[in-house]
Formats: C-alpha cells, structure tokens, sequence
C-alpha cells in the first residue's frame, strides 16, 4: 500500500500527499486579525499559517469543505484557487464560485489519475438543523486500489455521519478530523465542529489507525484545543493513535 504523508499549515489547511498526488485541504493563508461575518459579528483569527500560499509548491487539487466562512477559505485562499487545476467542494460553493469549482455532492467520486478515487461524504456544521444557519458542507474520502483510505472531516459535528461514512469506507487508515468544538451564539453554543470527546468517538467508530487533528487552533471561536484532544483521546484509550502535530510539521504514514 502506499504511503501518505500530511503537513499541516495552520487551521484546517494541510497538504496531504497521496498516490502521487499533492491535495490542500481549506487553503486559509491570510495574517491574524477580525473578520467580519455579518452585522455586527466577526471572527477572530490569532496565528497565521506556517506555510505561505507561495510557498505551497504544484498541488494537483484542493478538497474544499466549504467556502461561506473565512476560516475555510479566506481571501488569500480565494486567490490561490485560481492558480489551482482542480477545487473540489459542495454544490452550493459551485453555485457561488462558478467553474473554479468541480460540485462533488454526497457519495459522487471523482477519480484522480488511475489510482486515485476522492468521494463526497455527508458533514453537518453544528447541530441537527444547523445547515438553514451554517449552511452546506462536505467531507472527502480518498480510497482506491493499493492506495490508504483517508477521511478528511471537513467541518462537521455530526457522529451520525461518521458512522454512515464508517459503513462504506471503514475501517480507515488516517482520519483527519476537524475539531476544537467551535461554537456560536446564533446556535445558542452548540458545538458546530467535533469536540474533543466526540473526536475519539468517531476515531473509534472510523477503527482509523492515526488521527490528525486540524482546525482545533488558531481562530478565538474554538473552545477545545490540543490539551483536550490529548486528553479526550487518552480517556478513550487511543491516545497512542492521536497525531497532535505542529504548524509546519509532517506525519508519514
């Protein structure tokens, strides 16, 4: 089987090599500061990435969970999609970006090369209810023959989905959850991205190998970081498979 390696830049962005292949997932490069998101509300980034967008060398494809919130694509990462051949997303994030984006809806595949098969897989951000506010996003799945099944979460809350992803593709190699339990006041709070505790569920519910956390740090609306995970994960008694990395740093499998 063989190998992938992830670098993760900061935040959700992370360049996983696979096949062959190099894919960002959530290109954000912009400096810290506020961002607005709507009358009155804005989100605030505290770290930049360690990886400048020029830096990022040829990359075949970006797995882009959604693109209505600056903390998943900000505008230095709406500039780097132009010089990028592929941007796989959700439908909704085709309708607004045009033919920068290839939609890749629930369970459709897309096939890269001859090896590499990358699907569409179910995400909620927040909970049940919580796409009317939050709205549409997505997962990704790369699987095909010889080649190791990865999960990238994208923003999703729900263990529900984990598990209807587990049916099809489980158990998986590396799972690369989004977490730091980030919430809002517009959902009264709910965790509209996996906490901690729910991270380790769904590693065990995935039988995933290695986790590599991302989008748990960097941005003031998460409430659980990295002491959490490691503790979540401990008292799960996978703390062996939990791969806590630095900004700039690389796992290998």
């Amino acid at each position: 089987m063989g190998e992938v390696a992830i670098r993760y830049v900061g935040g959700p962005t992370a360049v996983v090599e696979i096949c062959g292949f190099r894919l960002v997932t959530d290109p954000t490069f912009d400096a810290p500061g506020d961002y607005p998101i709507g009358p009155g509300r804005k989100l605030v980034k505290t770290a930049g990435p360690a990886v400048e967008a020029g830096e990022m060398g040829a990359v075949d494809a970006v797995l882009l969970s959604h693109d209505q919130h600056p903390d998943n694509l900000d505008e230095s990462g709406r500039a780097y999609l132009a010089g990028v051949p592929l941007v796989l997303s959700t439908v909704a994030a085709h309708t607004r970006l045009g033919d920068a984006v290839t939609a890749l809806p629930t369970w459709r595949t897309y096939e890269l090369g001859e090896r590499l098969r990358i699907t569409g897989v179910p995400a909620l951000h927040g909970p049940e209810g919580a796409e009317a506010v939050t709205g549409e996003v997505t997962g990704f799945v790369l699987h095909g023959d010889a080649v190791p099944t990865v999960y990238i979460s994208g923003d999703n809350a729900s263990l529900d989905h984990v598990r209807a992803i587990a049916e099809r593709f489980g158990p998986v190699d590396v799972a690369v959850l989004f977490a730091g339990a980030a919430r809002t006041a517009l959902l009264d709070g709910a965790p509209l991205t996996l906490t901690s505790e729910a991270a380790a569920e769904a590693a065990q519910i995935l039988g995933a190998r290695h986790v590599v956390p991302l989008h748990f740090e960097h941005w003031g609306h998460f409430s659980e970081g990295a002491d959490s995970l490691t503790e979540a994960f401990a008292a799960a008694g996978l703390g062996e498979r939990l791969r806590l990395l630095k900004p700039g740093a690389t796992f290998t499998d």
